[in-house]
């Protein structure tokens, strides 16, 4: 049912304010007080837009819980169409607008940005949860709205024997929140990232254009927006590759004290490809009397067939005394961060700061900075979620070649290693800063050896500078498509990258 946009509803929102909204190309003016927008001209909505402070401050917070800015109103769409009308609107009145990606169950949305990127102060923020259908599965793809979480696409896709073919860690995140930074996972060893999987998008641009883009149709949109931050256009449909599921997964946990090989045995595993999903870890000695390294990594396959453990095994330098090995299906393994995160919902973690950095460090540079890291590295940096219990720090290898989305950026070398620390800190401010301060130095010394960052982490002043360094030598390709697709900067601010 269509809700008639509502004047005075959003001026009473608005009351009391005299805030920037946003620059305007058009009226060459900062606009500085919301009530001098016209919204009697948005015609009538399929959704709503709420403004009452509540639904204003939910969406001023986001999984990082540390940045937090407040929009004008917030877009419930009730169509694609909603969006091309905000989007439209937004322009003429010098707003910015951005997408709020969700997480969580399709009942509970929140936004899993770590530090801010889908706020917008003063502006407009679109819920994503609202655009939430499976258009259509066929036997090799599956066209889906931009808020579907990858665990209903699972779902939906195992029903017919296929996948996609490469999962984030944690299942329960929108299609197109991870499609616009790119979609890192343990399949990405041989699949590349998320973004690599895509087909066909349609993309509302900052001009509030509808288009359909794709590598052969609109090309230069198609790659400004897969891993491009929502700078140029906002996703809300894509059509994803699915490939033949197989029901189960042979797991190996493999432990190791040296690090050189812990990071030889990756780079052979990842060059021979012998397993389907690669990742791996800094972990604690079970003594906890310092860090070691561990390798996750899994076989797939269907009964009766089944995995040779010894082959797959075979040439490695693991402590093999300790490997773990086990079966499960593979849809347990897929949602295997799921009891975790129950775990760290129950003891009241899930929702404090999460001041967390992914880092993407070129594998002829990653045994010494890792050496340099965990000489120093204590638990209560990563946080310590129960005793003996600390929280994740990724460390794991993907072929850079595989990689092949323009504005995801990684380093110039065959191999990389995907460094992520996933901080769940207790809720102390202080120690919050010096979480983000450290970030910003190991991000400072990633970048002085050719590395790159992943977009979803928390780090602190990143000014332009750093972004033109960040997606060099696309940036000439990124602002170009900037001002092409959104001549006004009306779409995305939170990441501050032209401004």
């Amino acid at each position: 049912m269509k809700a008639e946009f509502s004047r005075r509803r959003v001026l009473q929102g608005l009351a009391g304010t005299a805030i920037a909204v946003g620059w305007s190309s058009l009226a060459r003016s900062r606009i500085t007080d919301p009530a001098t927008c016209d919204f009697t001209e948005l015609p009538p909505l399929d959704g709503e837009l709420r403004v009452d402070l509540a639904t204003r401050t939910a969406f001023a917070d986001d999984f990082g819980h540390i940045a937090s800015r407040k929009s004008c109103t917030v877009l419930v769409p009730g169509s694609v169409k909603d969006i091309v009308k905000i989007v439209r609107f937004a322009r003429r009145h010098g707003l910015h607008v951005a997408m709020s990606g969700q997480s969580g169950t399709p009942d509970l949305r929140e936004s899993h940005s770590n530090f801010g990127q889908g706020q917008v102060h003063a502006g407009v923020v679109i819920d994503a949860k609202p655009l939430s259908t499976i258009r259509r599965i066929t036997t090799d793809s599956a066209v889906v709205e931009t808020g579907v979480l990858w665990s209903q696409l699972f779902d939906a896709a195992a029903e017919r024997g296929l996948t996609p073919p490469v999962l984030t860690d944690y299942m329960h995140l929108s299609i197109g929140g991870t499609l616009s930074v790119g979609g890192i996972g343990g399949t990405t060893s041989r699949f590349g990232v998320q973004a690599d999987n895509v087909l066909v998008l349609e993309v509302v641009t900052g001009e509030g254009r509808l288009v359909t883009c794709s590598p052969t149709q609109s090309p230069n949109l198609f790659h400004a927006v897969l891993a491009g931050v929502g700078q140029c256009g906002i996703i809300v449909c894509a059509k994803i590759r699915l490939i033949p599921a197989e029901t189960m997964a042979r797991v190996f946990h493999l432990f190791y004290e040296d690090l050189s090989l812990y990071l030889q045995d990756q780079l052979t595993l990842l060059g021979d490809r012998r397993f389907h999903f690669l990742e791996g870890q800094i972990v604690r000695h079970a003594a906890d009397t310092g860090w070691r390294y561990m390798i996750e990594a899994a076989a797939y396959y269907t009964p009766p067939a089944g995995p040779d453990s010894a082959a797959l095994l075979a040439g490695l330098n693991d402590n093999r005394s300790e490997a773990r090995i086990t079966s499960q299906t593979y849809r347990d393994f897929a949602f295997r961060t799921d009891p975790i995160v129950g775990r760290l919902k129950s003891i009241g973690r899930w929702s404090t700061a999460h001041p967390w950095v992914s880092l993407f460090l070129p594998a002829s540079k990653t045994a010494d900075f890792i050496s340099t890291l965990v000489a120093t590295l204590t638990p209560e940096e990563l946080g310590v979620l129960v005793p003996g219990m600390h929280a994740p720090a990724l460390l794991y290898p993907f072929d850079t070649a595989l990689t092949r989305q323009r504005l995801f950026r990684v380093p110039h070398e065959p191999a990389a290693f995907h460094l992520s620390l996933l901080r769940f800190p207790p809720a102390d401010p202080i120690q919050i800063q010096a979480m983000l301060a450290q970030n910003r130095r190991l991000y400072d010394q990633t970048a002085a050896l050719g590395g790159r960052r992943y977009v979803t982490g928390a780090i602190p002043d990143f000014t332009p500078v750093d972004w033109q360094q960040h997606f060099q030598p696309e940036w000439d390709f990124l602002v170009d498509a900037k001002n092409h697709f959104d001549p006004d900067h009306v779409l995305t601010p939170g990441q501050g990258i032209f401004h």
